[in-house]
């Protein structure tokens, strides 16, 4: 199983939407946005899909807003590792903010692994739809419903008499108010549909980036990999970090010192023939 995959595999360069289409047609499911699998159900049901049986799916929570409800879902997921002996480490507390490029990450690692296992081929016997239903989303809209209908009980009861105390004193001034609340929500409303935008573009435009410097990175190390350029010092140094587990400064610094050491031996070097012409000029003389 691929459980550890290295940031330059093939895998970190599916996109966004090649992600979207395979998450809804494995789970029946209309997702439009990376964000939507911040909780950490949708994950669950893939690797429910993928091993039958040792996701305990009645734990997980569908509905899952508030992020110690997401961090539940973590909970179940984490268990399906360790039971799975997958040894990718889990980084809830990024994954639960809802960062598009943390969640993307995930996804592509999630979708590299689900297709190793059997060559990717989906079980045709899975029903996802009848497997979420066993989930906590069906108990929480159930739970809902019941909510919504003693409410509609409560509200066929007649209402308190108005007294003195209570009776509004002004109509004409609550009115207005009331309809100057409704343009403010409004413009309220237009103002994050626009900062959605405005979000979205930068997603994708970092999404760009991003693969625009990962194909970079990928062209670098094919030609690091080159049998005439493989001993080179700087190819030596590139490589030192390029291939860095790490985003640890001391690698940096490594390289540094490994290219000035192999720098400074051709400089010695070169002083070394200097000081031997001049010698053999001055003989001459």
């Amino acid at each position: 199983m691929a459980t550890n995959i290295g940031m330059m595999d093939s895998a970190y360069f599916v996109g966004r939407n090649e992600i979207l289409g395979w998450i809804n047609d494995r789970l029946h499911l209309n997702l439009s946005r990376i964000e939507e699998v911040a909780s950490g159900a949708v994950q669950c049901q893939m690797l429910d899909m993928t091993f039958p049986g040792v996701v305990p799916m009645h734990k997980v929570n569908f509905a899952a807003k508030n992020e110690y409800e997401m961090i539940q879902n973590y909970k179940v997921m984490q268990e399906v590792f360790t039971k799975l002996k997958i040894t990718k480490p889990l980084e809830v507390n990024r994954l639960v903010k809802g960062r598009p490029l943390d969640n993307l990450e995930f996804l592509q690692w999630l979708k590299r692994f689900c297709d190793s296992i059997n060559g990717g081929i989906m079980n045709e016997n899975y029903n996802p739809v009848e497997r979420r239903s066993r989930g906590g989303k069906e108990k929480s809209v159930k739970g809902s419903s019941k909510i919504s209908k003693s409410l509609q009980t409560n509200n066929t009861h007649p209402p308190p008499p108005v007294t003195a105390s209570s009776k509004p004193t002004g109509p004409k001034q609550a009115r207005s108010q009331a309809i100057g609340g409704g343009s403010n929500s409004s413009a309220e409303v237009q103002a994050l549909s626009k900062e959605l935008e405005d979000l979205k573009v930068s997603v994708d435009i970092l999404e760009k980036e991003r693969d625009f410097y990962f194909s970079k990175l990928r062209d670098i190390e094919i030609l690091c990999q080159t049998p005439e350029l493989d001993d080179l010092p700087i190819v030596v140094a590139v490589k030192k970090i390029l291939y860095a587990t790490d985003a640890n400064e001391s690698v940096l610094e490594e390289a540094q010192e490994c290219l000035n050491e192999s720098l400074g031996i051709e400089v010695e070097e070169e002083e070394e023939e200097e000081e031997d012409e001049a010698e053999e000029a001055g003989t001459r003389i």
